[in-house]
């Protein structure tokens, strides 16, 4: 879903200010751009969906990926990466700033698993500390499911850069995506998993899960790597097809993001982090983050409900919609395609790297 940044919209984008433009090398971030951004991380985080493509989408239609390069208050470039005597250098434009700030109100969704499911974390850290067998078996269960996708993504992770951000790719991301939710929603229902509610204590049905298992999730969130994926949706049907409950594997497709989007976040907050407060300001982000936290609890809350009760079909339709709408409008951008899905190629690939996976 990442290539969508490259076609919608592009009459409402903000003119970039030229690079040696010093007047513009700080933008503060309003209050209804950071609350937009907010809305669509809390929503999308945990949902099948792909919620890097739709803050990269959002991002290009507030205009906030141009690519000023930012200045000191002497007219001095800034860095990311300094040039030496054999490397150009990279220094640090307004699309970076943007891109970081993307990572870094994930904390805001982080916030919400915690305060929503702080008694299993608080049975997790007993078990650790060899008091609560639950709560280390399942402890055990995220490590497990966590290894295969964190490994294979640092040792593949230049090469999905640069083969996978294509419009192909995500496309066919997109389509395969829903008919694996279609299959898995019928392969549910077939075993009346589905049901209004669930009674059986939800530390204990994790742990239940036996390491193998715990490995298959693991598995299926590796082919979340490939842009357009989903980590939720695939650790989602991962978690079915284990035998858990729709609701069950929803709610350890949350524990599963805690330690991934926490580490990414913080890696964001460390490396760009004074540049984004310059850039953008602190209010600003400290808002977006709680509007994320609202919203992410208001989501998860909803999506547990859900798919207990209707499963993932409908999420399915709504990627395979959303292609056909990618492809509509590929058509009728014609030749602006290319240039603007290279452009969103660099875009993701900046919260790629960051994130060590796709949402």
């Amino acid at each position: 879903m990442v290539l969508i940044a490259s076609v919608f919209f592009p009459a409402l984008r903000a003119e970039a200010p030229g690079p040696q433009d010093p007047s513009s090398s700080t933008r503060t971030l309003t209050f209804t751009q950071a609350t937009i951004l907010g809305l669509v991380e809390g929503i999308t985080e945990f949902l099948p969906i792909s919620s890097t493509g739709h803050l990269i989408l959002t991002s290009r239609v507030l205009g906030l990926d141009d690519e000023t390069v930012q200045t000191d208050d002497n007219g001095q470039t800034l860095w990311i990466k300094p040039p030496t005597g054999s490397e150009a250098g990279i220094p640090l434009t307004s699309e970076i700033v943007a891109n970081a700030y993307l990572v870094v109100i994930q904390a805001g969704a982080i916030a919400a698993v915690v305060l929503l499911y702080w008694r299993t974390l608080l049975e997790i850290l007993i078990g650790l500390l060899g008091r609560n067998a639950n709560g280390l078996k399942l402890l055990r269960n995220i490590v497990i499911a966590t290894f295969p996708a964190a490994l294979l993504g640092l040792l593949l992770d230049d090469w999905i850069e640069e083969h996978l951000f294509s419009v192909p790719a995500v496309l066919i991301a997109l389509v395969a995506g829903a008919v694996l939710m279609m299959v898995a929603d019928r392969w549910m229902r077939r075993r009346g998993m589905l049901r209004d509610a669930i009674d059986s204590n939800a530390v204990a049905e994790l742990a239940a899960l036996s390491p193998a298992r715990a490995l298959l999730v693991g598995g299926m969130q590796c082919f979340a790597l490939w842009p357009g994926t989903s980590r939720s949706m695939m650790t989602i049907v991962g978690g079915c097809f284990a035998g858990l409950k729709p609701a069950r594997a929803a709610e350890f497709s949350f524990l599963l993001g805690l330690p991934i989007l926490a580490g990414a976040a913080l890696y964001k907050s460390l490396d760009t982090g004074s540049a984004m407060v310059a850039h953008f300001g602190l209010p600003s982000i400290l808002w977006g983050c709680l509007v994320a936290a609202i919203s992410a609890a208001l989501a998860v809350r909803w999506l547990v409900t859900y798919l207990n009760r209707h499963g993932l079909f409908v999420f399915g339709v709504y990627r395979i919609a959303l292609a056909i709408v990618i492809v509509i409008i590929l058509i009728l951008n014609g030749s602006d395609s290319e240039k603007g899905s290279g452009e969103v190629a660099t875009s993701a690939g900046c919260i790629q790297t960051s994130t060590g996976h796709n949402t």
